[in-house]
């Protein structure tokens, strides 16, 4: 079973960015879509931005504009690089991975890394 893992959370000023990396223990190429959710407090956890193996990205239209999903697959790593971040953003974000057909903003996740905090300040 593939294991993810996520860095790169932490806290920052209104407008200001942030660089999400996942790492995770196998290829993904053509084997996952990959994609990026994020669990608010009291909230279900959201898909926040996919990223198929033919480069194919989707975005919840909260982010969109804002945040860019990438896959560097030689070293198993995936980003989410998030920019013009405002409070509404601060959440537990999450790594996820998924088998099977289709990749898109509507993924459901069946792997998932263990989470990083963002928070954001006004």
């Amino acid at each position: 079973q593939v294991q993810l893992l996520e860095s790169g959370g932490g806290s920052v000023q209104s407008g200001g960015s942030l660089r999400l990396s996942c790492v995770s223990s196998e290829y993904t190429y053509d084997k996952y879509c990959m994609g990026w959710f994020r669990q608010l407090p009291g909230k279900e956890r959201e898909a926040v931005a996919a990223i198929d193996s033919d480069g194919s990205t989707s975005y919840a239209e909260s982010v969109k504009g804002r945040f860019t999903i990438s896959q560097e697959y030689a070293k198993n790593t995936m980003y989410l690089q998030m920019d013009e971040l405002n409070p509404e953003d601060t959440a537990m974000y999450y790594c996820a991975a998924e088998s099977g057909v289709g990749c898109d903003i509507r993924m459901r996740g069946d792997y998932w890394g263990q989470g990083t905090q963002v928070t954001v300040s006004p």
